[in-house]
């Protein structure tokens, strides 16, 4: 009997990811995430991947659901996702439904799903479905610190993208207009909606006093914190962005939206981002 309960203990420990735990050996985070992808399997082995476009018309409603609910512009949310999941073909994605690259913190009491980013073995949120993942995004940024964010207007898209560099979302300087750029190349505006004064205050009161109520009660967390060493790249003599997106396993067109670029010019020196 104290062998069984060991063992439960042992594997609850496994796939959450608790504030108790900072790290995690290679081999247990192995076995946590064969666990997380048997149970996802028929989804996995189902799966068909997404062009832009059509992760765009298959996540949109979505989007636009929590904007109304939430206020955050649907185009921001929408270009977020692109970015983060990589049109919803990334790992993370299509094993764990987590869209926007949000980490396990010592509040969270799912299950987890380990890959190697800011740390080793860093442990990513896992949930049961996409729309999880969208609702928790929103649910993620009632935060003091992207509270003036939801004073905006909810078609306020360029106010959210510089808002939410300036409060710590990402700290890669051209973030805002990596999202703007994705929004107009991509039409996103269109699915943002403009609000009357009334129905303004009426979401602003009820997103603020959630906030309010979060305040104290936050863990730490980070989407993007920094960029690693090893997921940049410095131009050297012969390289194109055709052969440096081949040797990266990456598009030219996901290279040119990480980096926020307009045509195909590099130069000796210049640093690429080269993954999410």
């Amino acid at each position: 009997m104290r062998q069984l309960v060991l063992l439960s203990v042992i594997v609850i420990t496994l796939v959450s990811c608790s504030s108790k735990k900072k790290t995690i050996s290679d081999r247990q985070a192995h076995r946590n995430n064969k666990t997380i992808q048997k149970a996802n399997r028929d989804a996995i082995a189902n799966y068909v991947p997404y062009t832009a476009l059509q992760y765009i018309d298959r996540f949109k409603a979505i989007a636009v659901k929590e904007m109304n609910q939430f206020g955050i512009p649907a185009s921001i949310t929408l270009a977020q996702g692109l970015h983060e999941s990589g049109s919803g073909n990334s790992e993370l994605a299509k094993v764990a439904n987590n869209h926007f690259g949000i980490k396990c913190t010592s509040d969270w009491k799912g299950q987890g799903y380990y890959k190697d980013d800011d740390q080793s073995n860093d442990c990513f949120r896992v949930y049961k479905n996409p729309e999880e993942s969208f609702r928790d995004h929103s649910v993620f940024l009632q935060k003091k610190r992207y509270a003036a964010l939801f004073e905006l207007d909810k078609n306020d898209y360029e106010g959210w993208a510089y808002g939410l560099k300036a409060a710590g979302y990402a700290t890669n300087p051209k973030y805002p207009q990596l999202l703007i750029n994705t929004i107009k190349k991509y039409e996103l505006d269109r699915f943002d909606r403009p609000e009357t004064e009334e129905q303004k205050i009426k979401r602003e009161d009820r997103v603020l006093a959630k906030i309010n109520n979060n305040i104290g009660k936050e863990a730490r967390d980070s989407v993007v914190n920094t960029i690693p060493a090893e997921k940049m790249h410095t131009v050297q003599h012969g390289d194109t962005l055709y052969n440096i997106s081949r040797r990266f396993n990456i598009t030219v067109d996901e290279l040119k939206t990480l980096n926020n670029m307009a045509d195909n010019n590099i130069k000796i020196g210049q640093k690429l981002i080269i993954a999410q």
